[in-house]
């Protein structure tokens, strides 16, 4: 037990082009901290990062940022990441593609707490291996739940370790993402007109029909292109994008949120709340507020 109260993360970090948007949250128990940080990327930004403790990172948003991950020895970089294991000493670069916000939850954990932990769940992974996962929604619900106790505590320790016991093995059970193969069918400037043409039609939803005339394909082959470049769905993109969208729009306080919710294709104020505190753990309002007091 000493050795659980004396952990602490120690991580050597270059970064650049990110910027933090609220305090950050943490919480510590039986050899693990957790934490919870929200930031805003600019695009050409990334970062370095390694560790002498191995640690889980999830993003908590509806579908993974546009970053490109690239771990240890992988000279592959990959996209559409949900959650990565990163083991003690390998080190991690990240590369933004695209302006945007994210919040992430990370578990730091003593290396040899999560050797135990493997071992009396009878698991056996490689823990000298990085692993990149696509996007997966029960590692992103679990990863909301043990959030909100991170910034929130109710149910002293017994909850939020078995929400780092069920995410580990989630992980573990998780095949790895593979690099997505090459296809020119989506080009950059196919890729280039369809997000412009989302962008100026914000206040609608976009049909995946809609987008694959734009591009110049079927329906069919846009979406599976679409899918291997982005490795997410269009609609999860779409999805995304105008909550960026709202984002940003929310920080005038001259804007009611039913205008915001309106201009950026949510059906009312109530469907944007309930999407915005699924993605940061927080209502619009509250996020609102936090920024005028930092302002």
């Amino acid at each position: 037990m000493p050795l659980y109260r004396e952990f602490r993360p120690r991580m050597e970090t270059r970064i650049k082009g990110l910027h933090t948007l609220a305090p950050l949250s943490f919480r510590r128990f039986a050899g693990v901290i957790a934490d919870v940080w929200s930031v805003r990327g600019e695009a050409g930004g990334g970062g370095f990062y390694v560790a002498p403790d191995p640690r889980i990172v999830i993003f908590l948003g509806e579908a993974p940022p546009p970053v490109a991950l690239r771990a240890g020895k992988d000279t592959v970089e990959h996209r559409g990441i949900q959650a990565l294991y990163v083991p003690e000493g390998v080190p991690l670069w990240s590369r933004i593609e695209a302006p945007h916000e994210k919040t992430h939850l990370d578990f730091h954990l003593e290396s040899g707490g999560l050797r135990q932990r493997m071992a009396a769940a009878d698991l056996r992974p490689d823990l000298s291996r990085p692993r990149l996962i696509g996007h997966s929604d029960s590692l992103t619900n679990l990863a909301r739940m043990a959030a909100d106790e991170v910034r929130a505590p109710r149910r002293g320790d017994m909850l939020i370790d078995a929400l780092l016991s069920a995410t580990l093995a989630e992980i573990f059970a998780t095949h790895p993402q593979s690099p997505a193969p090459a296809s020119g069918a989506l080009s950059a400037r196919r890729f280039a007109a369809v997000e412009t043409h989302l962008r100026d039609n914000l206040n609608r939803h976009v049909p995946v029909a809609e987008m694959a005339e734009v591009a110049g394909l079927s329906e069919s082959r846009f979406s599976y292109a679409f899918k291997q470049l982005r490795n997410e769905t269009p609609q999860r993109w779409q999805a995304r994008i105008r909550l960026e969208a709202a984002r940003k729009l929310i920080r005038d306080p001259a804007r009611s949120l039913a205008d915001i919710a309106y201009a950026t294709g949510f059906a009312d104020q109530a469907h944007l709340s309930r999407a915005f505190r699924a993605a940061h753990g927080i209502p619009p309002s509250v996020w609102r507020r936090r920024g005028l007091q930092d302002s």
